[in-house]
Formats: structure tokens, C-alpha cells, sequence
């Protein structure tokens, strides 16, 4: 299959790069620079999405189309960084729908990358893909991002969104900023730690977007484990993974001074089930947070 992918260079992009290449997939990266440590026969372009739609020739070819590509969220927010996480997703989107539609042959699907954001903080309500937004800044940037990818049905595209947890794997991301406190002893829940975390294994959500990929699967997807944990039990976990202890709680406010606003996606309460990822068929590796956290860190 010949396959477009924006944001390969980023945390998930680099993992998932590598599996599709192991699949066999014909490769073309849409990027803002030259790539480096591609897998061999892996095309790169250049394409800024804030600028227009991708190249033409980046889209013709292409039988599916998989976006990543957009501004780190996990930074400390200012007005101007949430205008660029916001407009790289909102206004990258809208430009390669427009790609797609001017393209003269159209891709049959578009994998688009979304995020439990969508669902805001709700405490203990279970929540799956048929739950209602959230009222946040980063819930009502999940709907207007979604429904950007979702604008490509009208091509008779098929669109998967997939709404992505905390992904875990100790060389990037949430795990990997966490592990240096908690391997000196230091590290500890996030205030009472009631609140829930859902969260995944990097393999297991790279095997959603290649599901979503290679099936028939369309709508939003949770890709979070179907067995959520609250923040207290996930500490737990990891500090037994490590062999360390894990008693030094972490106040609210010493979050707020060094990510601002940002801090309060760090206590929200999300307990994503999978439904409708399950439902479609696509089955866990890695369903438990102990055995996941003993593969990872083995």
C-alpha cells in the first residue's frame, strides 16, 4: 500500500514509521524539513502545513493518508503556544483535506491522530467514543480537529479518528520525564491521585493506527487500554517496576509554576474505555498496566 504520513519525525511517528516499513508499506513522509534516520526507500517531501496543501505529487500515489503532524502540547502554555498547537492541527487538517480533494486520484482512507482531550475531565463517568466532548480548551480543539479529518467523507474517504491516551514507552513521552525522579526515590501520585489515567502501550498504539490502516474501521477510536488505572494505582505500578519507593505526593500548585495552565491536564479524570476500538476487532497486547510497565522497563 502506498502511504502519506505528516509527523513521522515525532514520538509515535518515528515507531510507526518503522512498523509500517516492516509491513512492506511504500512509504511517503510529508515533513517541514529533511528527514534523517528514515527506514531505506522511505520518499520525504517538504511541506509546511500552516503554508497550503501538500504537494500534489505527495497525495496522487497514495492510497491512504496518515496525520500526525502538530505542535507539542506538553509544553508550558502561553496565549501564543496554544494559537500553535490550535492552528497546527485545526488549520494543518483543513489544508490536507483540501489536498486530498484537489488531488485527481483521492486516497481511500485518512488515519487522522486525535486524543482523549476530547472527553475533557469527568471524574469517575466511564467514558467511550459515543461520549459527549468536554468544554475545555483541549476538548473543544479535539472536536474542531476531528472535525476537520472527518470533512474528507465527503470525497468518499474513509476517516479513522484515533483518539490517543498517554502513551508509554521509556525512550519519549510521559514515561521517559518521569523516570529519573522516581528512580531516585523521589517521585510520588499527582495530589490524592484519585483521578484516572488513560493510558497505553507505544506498541499497542502504533497496532491501532496500523489497524486502522489496514481495516475497514472508521469513526473515532480509543486508543487507550481497556483496563484504565487511577493515577495512585499507576504510581504504584511503575514504583514496583523500578523497585523503588514512591511516597512523595506532588502538589498542584509546584506543576502550575513550571507548565502554567497547562498543569491542569495532568489532574484531569478520564476513564476512556476502548469500546468501539474493541468492537472493530483490533485486540491488546498489553491490556495490564503491571505487565506493561514490566515489558517497558524489563
Amino acid at each position: 500500500m502506498n502511504i502519506t504520513i505528516t509527523g513521522a519525525s515525532g514520538f509515535v511517528g518515528r515507531r510507526l514509521l518503522k512498523a509500517l516499513a516492516q509491513r512492506g508499506h511504500s512509504l511517503h513522509v510529508l515533513s517541514r524539513h529533511g528527514g534523517t534516520n528514515l527506514p531505506p526507500g522511505v520518499r520525504i517531501a517538504v511541506w509546511d502545513a500552516m503554508k497550503g496543501p501538500p504537494p500534489a505529487d505527495t497525495l496522487r500515489d497514495a492510497d491512504a493518508v496518515i496525520h500526525l503532524a502538530g505542535e507539542p502540547v506538553a509544553q508550558r502554555w502561553t496565549s501564543e503556544v496554544k494559537r500553535r498547537i490550535r492552528e497546527s492541527r485545526v488549520t494543518g487538517t483543513r489544508y490536507l483535506v483540501e489536498g486530498m480533494a484537489n488531488s485527481s486520484r483521492k486516497p481511500a482512507a485518512l488515519i487522522s491522530a486525535s486524543a482523549t482531550g476530547f472527553y475533557g475531565s469527568r471524574g469517575d463517568a466511564p467514558l467511550d467514543e459515543t461520549s459527549a466532548p468536554g468544554s475545555d480548551f483541549l476538548a473543544e480543539l479535539c472536536v474542531e480537529w476531528e472535525r476537520e479529518a472527518f470533512a474528507a467523507r465527503s470525497l468518499g474517504i474513509r476517516v479513522a479518528a484515533i483518539r490517543s491516551g498517554i502513551a508509554l514507552d521509556p525512550r519519549g513521552g510521559t514515561l521517559q520525564r518521569m523516570l529519573p525522579p522516581f528512580r531516585f526515590g523521589v517521585g510520588g501520585r499527582l495530589g490524592d491521585g484519585k483521578q484516572w489515567v488513560p493510558w497505553i502501550h507505544l506498541d499497542d498504539l502504533v497496532g491501532i493506527y496500523v489497524f486502522g490502516l489496514e481495516s475497514a474501521a472508521s469513526g473515532p477510536l480509543n486508543a487507550t487500554s481497556p483496563n484504565p488505572v487511577t493515577n495512585a494505582d499507576f504510581t504504584r505500578a511503575l514504583a514496583k517496576a523500578l523497585r523503588r519507593p514512591a511516597i512523595f505526593p506532588v502538589p498542584k500548585p509546584a506543576l502550575k509554576i513550571l507548565f502554567g495552565e497547562m498543569a491542569d491536564v495532568l489532574f484531569h479524570s478520564q476513564r476512556v474505555m476502548p469500546k468501539l476500538t474493541q468492537a472493530a476487532g483490533f485486540q491488546f497486547r498489553f491490556p495490564l498496566i503491571d505487565a506493561a510497565l514490566q515489558q517497558l522497563l524489563r
